[in-house]
């Protein structure tokens, strides 16, 4: 398994999966074809998933605008991260905001009461 880097456009965020357990996601995601960008960030998942080459992951989201579809998208994720913790995986999530961004911080507040099994951390990024 390769580490998946992607970087970031106007449009994308840029994305870091190391297979040594850090997953992270930094700037802006609203792309034209959501499931096209993200083909290959799923794919990448699945298979770190399969593996379960790490007993812990720490996934950090410094995402300062969501489209829903993107919101779609980062959902699943979270799904498939809250099912790697009830393998006993521990799995951090360490989601950023900026001060004067409150949809980004509703969004973070939202995957927090969604997925009560993962440790959700959320920060106001300074």
């Amino acid at each position: 398994m390769e580490n998946l880097s992607i970087k970031a456009t106007k449009y994308t965020p840029k994305i870091e999966l190391i297979k040594d357990g850090f997953l992270n996601f930094i700037g802006k995601s609203y792309p034209e074809n959501t499931f096209e960008f993200y083909s290959p960030v799923e794919e990448w998942i699945k298979e770190y998933v399969e593996e379960k080459a790490n007993k812990k992951t720490i996934v950090t989201f410094d995402l300062n605008y969501l489209n829903s579809s993107s919101i779609k998208f980062y959902f699943d994720l979270f799904e498939t991260l809250e099912e790697l913790a009830l393998e006993n995986q521990y799995v951090e999530v360490v989601w950023l905001y900026h001060k004067d961004d409150e949809m980004t911080l509703e969004v973070g507040e939202d995957f927090k009461e969604d997925y009560e099994d993962l440790n959700i951390t959320i920060t106001e990024k300074s």
